[in-house]
């Protein structure tokens, strides 16, 4: 019989050479189990922040902008990317992953022998300083209607480091706390106080007939960024400078302390129905900033290494940071308003008010 002969008056389709169930075929791909897709790598969301960062790091070289906040700014820009889900592992890397090293790394900087250099007298004035401003950042968060959390991110960042002490006690509050949107404005209200106390406390320590230990403590304690405090203290004079940078270290070396009390006052994010001593438990890297803190404070590593060690530690946050700030969501960022800058601007304000008392009471 030829192909496709009708038998009873109907075709025969097993006979058909290119007869088939369309619909059987069509159900049976929409039920199949989708094939395995190679997860995404961390190369295309760490190329793209690579390249972020690159460009923070050249428009600061060559107009004098502070890095970490350009880093900010452009990673803001480039938000968008972050919709390729492609992107999300080499951005979730760099935002936590480099933290974590940038961090440890930073340890390289500080050494005990700093910290005793600095005194008793001014240690207690700094410890004071530190501590009114933490709380002076919880008491702008509460004026201003935001979390608690929030006061303590902003008061506790603008207390130590800025930028590395948020993105270390973030780490520690957790998004679930502190949504990212907040934490991206946090960060850039401390890398703009940075700047313009960097710039305006130098004018003022001379307005004010400080002398150089009086300025360089005053610069020294009150400003966050590392780098923006040894420069606004070495713009005022080089003994100044000398004098802000032990006093900025020290409050660098402070981190662990501060984490681990905050640590201790709210538990860990995600701690819940983990025994005591786990949710007490300090994050391995700032265990590792502080056996770095005790290795260079025994040993004394030579310059060379120091300063690569400070240049890597650098390229590392802001790696962090721009990762931070391209996972950010704008429309949540533009929905937080003014309110979300209050903690740190009460934060700043309150810390250079206090430094400046201790300044012109306790150091001639």
């Amino acid at each position: 019989m030829a192909p496709g002969k009708q038998t009873g008056g109907a075709p025969d389709w097993d006979a058909l050479p290119y007869g088939g169930d369309l619909f059987g075929e069509l159900h049976l791909a929409e039920s199949a189990p989708a094939p395995d897709r190679a997860r995404p790598g961390l190369f295309p969301g760490l190329a793209l922040c690579g390249v972020a960062a690159a460009a923070a790091a050249w428009l600061s070289d060559h107009y004098g902008f502070p890095i970490i906040l350009l880093g900010l700014l452009v990673g803001l820009a480039l938000n968008f990317i972050s919709a390729d889900p492609r992107t999300h592992p080499g951005l979730d890397f760099a935002s936590r992953t480099c933290l974590r090293w940038g961090i440890v790394v930073l340890g390289v900087q500080v050494t005990f022998a700093q910290i005793g250099a600095l005194g008793a007298a001014p240690f207690a004035a700094l410890a004071v300083v530190m501590v009114v401003t933490f709380f002076a950042g919880v008491f702008g968060a509460r004026f201003a209607g935001q979390s608690t959390h929030a006061g303590i991110l902003a008061g506790g960042a603008t207390a130590i480091c800025g930028a590395s002490a948020a993105l270390a006690l973030y780490g520690v509050i957790g998004k679930d706390r502190v949504s990212q949107a907040q934490f991206a404005l946090s960060l850039v209200g401390i890398s703009l106080a940075s700047a313009m106390a960097m710039t305006v406390y130098p004018v003022i320590a001379a307005q004010l007939a400080l002398s150089d230990a009086q300025a360089g403590f005053l610069i020294g304690a009150s400003i966050h960024d590392v780098a923006q405090a040894i420069g606004g203290g070495y713009a005022f004079s080089d003994a100044a400078g000398s004098q802000a940078t032990i006093v900025k270290l020290t409050r660098v070396a402070l981190l662990a302390p501060v984490v681990a009390l905050v640590s201790l006052a709210i538990g860990r994010s995600g701690g819940e129905g983990l025994p005591v001593w786990k949710r007490l438990a300090l994050p391995w890297f700032i265990l590792a900033f502080l056996g770095v803190v005790t290795l260079n404070s025994m040993v004394g590593l030579p310059d060379q290494v120091t300063r690569a060690c400070l240049t890597a530690s650098k390229a590392l946050l802001l790696l962090a940071v721009t990762a931070t700030a391209m996972r950010s969501r704008m429309d949540l960022l533009l929905q937080m308003g003014w309110r979300a800058t209050v903690p740190v601007a009460v934060a700043s304000l309150a810390s250079f008010a206090t430094a400046l008392a201790f300044a012109v009471l306790l150091i001639g």
